[in-house]
């Protein structure tokens, strides 16, 4: 094989941060790196784009790193260089501390857990207390494909959005149908909102209200993806800023929707704009109203 060019971007919740940020809310960003190279990028790419980055050096461990080599669209291979470890209790002090400030001034705390050691049992203890002292919405993403990790380690989230099989792990459930597991999720972790994504068939939304809870579904807005990393990524950012703007669930769901699509349409885990987004919707929605019209007036004639 020849290697014929490379691009760099930034990625695990990184790449949520940046999201956030080009959907034109203010985010800061913080997180544990190794002290290296890696690092440098993530703090200057972040810097660049408006994110206030907060990294935690722990000088036994690279910044976690991937590589993907593809041919065109077609991923062949990814080679990965990290610790998953938790994070030395210096770190964890430290990153305890600096949640504790920097949630005083937050409307919403973003928890997107890779499970390499940086959400440690007493980091989100400090994320949940600092949730309920400051009253402030917290939204989990757990990223599991390789990794063991468990999403029912998210209580009293106001949302959390695993995938089928996460949710299915957590629950050791391979036999319910989607509508039983998501009640079943919704009890155990006592969040008030539960995005479950369903990777090509989109994700379906369920949201509470005292004694009732809504669902509806979401099908995946692009028939053609070209890269589904970072969907997910994608959906929750657009999820929790809508979310703290005072949307409601089934509306910030949608966003989210329209989100995810333009995240999988192009190579690369890389921030969607506002602007992107505004044009996709209305692109969407016209398109839509034309069909809709053209039914209306088939059956009309």
């Amino acid at each position: 094989l020849r290697e014929l060019g490379q691009h760099q971007y930034v990625g695990g919740a990184s790449i949520v941060a940046s999201h956030i940020r080009a959907l034109g809310a203010d985010c800061v960003f913080l997180s544990m790196t190794g002290e290296d190279q890696a690092a440098q990028f993530i703090g200057r790419e972040l810097g660049m784009q408006g994110v206030e980055t907060h990294l935690v050096a722990d000088t036994s461990r690279p910044t976690t790193f991937k590589i993907r080599y593809m041919v065109g669209n077609q991923k062949l291979l990814r080679v990965s260089r990290l610790e998953q470890t938790s994070a030395p209790r210096a770190v964890e002090n430290e990153l305890c501390e600096r949640i504790e400030k920097l949630a005083q001034t937050c409307s919403g705390i973003v928890v997107s857990d890779f499970v390499y050691g940086t959400l440690t049992a007493r980091v989100l203890a400090a994320i949940v207390d600092a949730g309920k002292r400051h009253q402030i919405p917290l939204f989990g993403d757990l990223q599991c494909s390789s990794q063991v990790g468990s999403c029912l380690k998210f209580k009293d989230f106001s949302l959390i959005a695993p995938n089928e099989r996460e949710a299915r792990i957590a629950l050791s459930d391979n036999d319910s149908g989607l509508e039983q597991l998501a009640m079943k999720l919704l009890a155990r972790t006592r969040a008030q909102s539960l995005v479950l994504t369903l990777g090509p068939s989109g994700f379906i939304g369920y949201d509470r209200t005292g004694e009732i809870t809504r669902s509806e579904s979401f099908p995946a807005l692009e028939s053609n993806p070209v890269d589904v990393t970072g969907a997910g990524d994608a959906l929750l950012s657009a999820l929790a800023v809508a979310t703290v703007a005072g949307w409601p669930f089934m509306k910030a769901a949608a966003l989210g929707a329209c989100v995810a699509a333009l995240a999988v349409s192009r190579v690369g885990n890389t921030p969607i704009g506002k602007g992107e987004v505004q044009a996709f919707v209305e692109q969407t929605f016209s398109t839509t109203r034309r069909v809709t019209d053209r039914r209306a007036q088939v059956a009309h004639g």
